[in-house]
């Protein structure tokens, strides 16, 4: 097979979440060990970082494996789902797996495919661990799909593990509580095993010391060893001082939404963790990296502006915390008009969003083309029940148009709601401008 042919193999022959939602999940890790059994268990052959979290943890993800990489180590770095391309979801030292790789490594699985019959999640986890396997890198860094306790990535025992945060998402398979969502996402703390925990939450806190304490691993709070004194923007980065004690440090992110203030905090603490498990990352390391982390890892889609005047942005946020934070931001900047473009998918609780959302924005509604998809239609009737009253159109680019024909040159327009979404975006049709900053 050709890559594309082995691609459409993929995609049309396993059950995908991200297409179809719940009909993907499987609530259990024992088709991922069976994989891995049948592949000599290449998870036990590397280092690896475990970081989950309802929001933050694909930023984490990347501005530690950017610092690792930085630091001289051979990073792999799995995290999922894509944007553009398939083979975002793997990646060592920021170069994709090659199109040749998927191709030998779907081959040589079709017999393992027709026996276990896995979901695409769980072949891909395989196939990122027979990957950095193969390739010997020194470590890789592991985001886990949704959950934790139950997700296929949950087979590795990791040097350490990141859980950013708790909130409402994916309710349906994790729990209708922050309790039961946590515990889920406690379920990756492993015996010994340190784990850094992103924010300390009323909810959340007692389950993971709870867990901690049965594992016997060290619980660490980011935050707990240093804190955010002020950020502004500069130059098209993120600026934040640290205070560290008596001591501060000025870090430079190419990362620029409010809400990576808190995701520093995280990275940091996991650095100094793994620091003590005896890796070497200099200071002049942490601070390449998260000043390269886009560059040097390919995130896309973190606040992020691809032209001016107006101007627009893109940002994943699709859950009710990600929504938060982003407003959280816009309160930090200066605009006339705000026009949101905003598709959702079905299981997501997008009353919950819209109940958020600045009524004296414009609105545009839209949807990805899949069909876990909400309608756009759907979706603009349950903001009506909100008394918010905006335009539908047939997809994202139609609605950037719409909002770009209305909008004044100092107005913001923002595409969030889906990653997918933002996936669909044409970028060759409206990138005029790298990211300048939010100010």
């Amino acid at each position: 097979m050709t890559y594309q042919e082995t691609l459409q193999f993929l995609y049309e022959k396993l059950p995908e979440f991200t297409r179809i939602g719940e009909a993907a999940y499987k609530k259990d890790i024992h088709n991922t060990i069976s994989l891995c059994n049948a592949l000599n268990n290449p998870h036990l052959q590397f280092k690896s970082i475990h970081i989950a979290g309802t929001n933050g943890k694909g930023s984490v993800s990347h501005m530690v494996a950017s610092i690792l990489q930085e630091a001289g180590f051979k990073t792999g770095l799995y995290t999922s789902p894509h944007l553009y391309n398939f083979r975002e979801r793997i990646r060592i030292n920021g170069e994709m797996i090659s199109e040749d790789a998927v191709v030998a490594f779907t081959q040589q699985a079709m017999p393992l495919i027709d026996a276990i019959k896995p979901s695409f999640f769980e072949l891909t986890v395989a196939m990122a661990f027979d990957y950095f396997a193969k390739q010997q890198v020194d470590i890789a860094v592991i985001e886990t799909g949704l959950g934790g306790r139950l997700d296929s990535t949950n087979i590795i025992t990791p040097l350490l593990s990141i859980i950013t945060n708790i909130g409402w998402d994916h309710m349906q398979f994790l729990g209708d509580s922050l309790e039961k969502i946590a515990f889920e996402k406690a379920g990756i703390i492993k015996k010994e095993v340190p784990v850094v925990i992103g924010k300390m939450q009323e909810e959340s806190w007692p389950v993971f010391i709870e867990k901690a304490a049965k594992e016997n691993a060290p619980i660490v709070v980011a935050g707990s060893n240093h804190s955010v004194d002020h950020f502004y923007w500069e130059k098209g980065k993120l600026v934040i001082k640290i205070k560290s004690g008596p001591s501060s440090t000025f870090f430079e992110l190419d990362l620029n939404g409010i809400y990576q203030c808190d995701n520093l905090l995280t990275v940091l603490s996991a650095i100094e963790q793994l620091d003590k498990a005896g890796f070497a990352i200099s200071s002049p390391a942490i601070l390449k990296g998260l000043s390269k982390t886009k560059k040097n890892t390919g995130l896309l889609g973190r606040w992020e502006e691809i032209s001016l005047h107006p101007t627009l942005v893109l940002d994943v946020a699709h859950n009710t915390a990600g929504i938060e934070q982003v407003l959280r931001h816009l309160q930090q900047i200066h605009f006339n008009k705000l026009h949101l473009i905003l598709g959702m998918v079905k299981d997501k609780d997008s009353e919950r969003v819209l109940a958020l959302l600045p009524k004296q924005a414009a609105f545009y509604f839209t949807q990805a083309h899949l069909p876990r998809a909400m309608p756009a239609t759907a979706l603009a009737a349950l903001a009506r029940n909100k008394e918010i009253i905006g335009t539908t159109h047939e997809n994202v680019n139609d609605a950037i148009a719409a909002a770009k024909q209305l909008a004044m040159p100092n107005d913001l327009l923002i595409v969030c709601g889906s990653i997918f979404l933002v996936a669909e975006v044409d970028r060759d049709r409206w990138e005029t401008h790298p990211a300048t900053g939010a100010n």
